[in-house]
């Protein structure tokens, strides 16, 4: 039995997976804890999988396998992995942010080590991509990215067949790029109008007061001060986007997230045309689709680092 383990801004969601098919047993999902002591994660991890083993009547000392796909950015202290995830560390930008705690990293690969003998952790949209490359919109591509637009921003990224890391495990970390001088737009890392400042979905009720389902809501329903709104978020991503497609010359981007999930039909025409008619010699040929493996992305995300 494996324990798969899916951390994000907004929630933990845990699951348990036999190894013999892609069943998740006993999935269980919580707020993320951001209050108490920086190893708190860490513990409502262990907790939830516990619990989750009691649910499906197993041992949990049986359960010694664990793959755990995370919101990032990681640092590397004294060769485990903490997290630097600014919708979870409100050290990293201050109490403007608005985040219960001073943390600056939180403390997770360290005490999930001693509670599993096999443990594998990964970027959240590193883990996606890799399951969306066996199971979902990605199969057979190798050149290809995976975008989720959520409560953060965050990618991907596979060339010429091989899965990018980069030296701390942080490749992909493209919601942090810079694409406007816009004074108020302020993300958890500190940055002042990087992408995930401007569009991902806990940005959208600082910038525009209703959340991003109220304001999608009202855009599909007919509201243009809404919709044009829309569009400019659409416009950001697809820059983004855009740039992606002619850095690492991709074939396809599969894209999830609940933001984009829940108004995939509305928000997919709008991003094509942010690619389309640029620099078509590198843009042509590139296809955006919705996740092969829709919402349960993030659960199979963490199998793929076990399975």
């Amino acid at each position: 039995m494996k324990a798969c383990i899916d951390i994000g801004g907004t929630k933990v969601a845990v699951s348990l997976n036999s190894g013999r098919d892609l069943d998740l047993l006993a999935r269980r999902s919580e707020p993320t804890a951001k209050s108490g002591t920086n190893d708190a994660v860490a513990l409502q991890v262990i907790r939830m999988v516990d619990a989750a083993c009691a649910e499906a009547g197993v041992d949990p000392a049986a359960v010694q396998s664990a793959g755990v796909s995370s919101a990032g950015p990681f640092v590397i202290v004294d060769g485990r992995i903490e997290l630097a995830t600014p919708n979870i560390c409100g050290g990293i930008a201050g109490p403007e942010r608005g985040l219960p705690n001073d943390w600056r990293t939180a403390v997770l690969e360290a005490p999930l080590a001693r509670r599993f003998a096999q443990l594998r952790v990964e970027n959240d949209c590193v883990a996606a991509l890799e399951a969306e490359r066996r199971w979902g919109a990605l199969q057979g591509v190798d050149h290809c990215a995976y975008v989720t637009w959520s409560t953060g921003i965050g990618t991907g990224l596979c060339a010429d067949g091989r899965v990018l890391r980069g030296k701390n495990g942080n490749a992909g970390h493209a919601g942090h790029m810079f694409v406007s001088d816009n004074a108020t737009a302020l993300c958890g890392c500190g940055n002042i109008g990087d992408v995930e400042a401007l569009v991902a979905g806990n940005a959208v009720a600082r910038r525009f007061g209703p959340d991003a389902a109220a304001l999608l809501q009202r855009a599909q329903a007919g509201d243009r001060e809404a919709a044009a709104t829309v569009d400019e978020l659409c416009r950001v991503l697809g820059r983004m986007l855009y740039n992606l497609v002619i850095a690492l010359d991709l074939q396809r981007i599969s894209l999830g997230g609940s933001v984009f999930w829940n108004n995939r039909d509305y928000l997919l025409p709008r991003l094509h045309a942010q690619l389309a008619g640029h620099l078509p010699a590198l843009t042509d040929g590139c296809e955006l689709v919705p996740a092969g493996l829709g919402q349960r992305v993030g659960d199979y995300a963490a199998l793929a680092l076990v399975d």
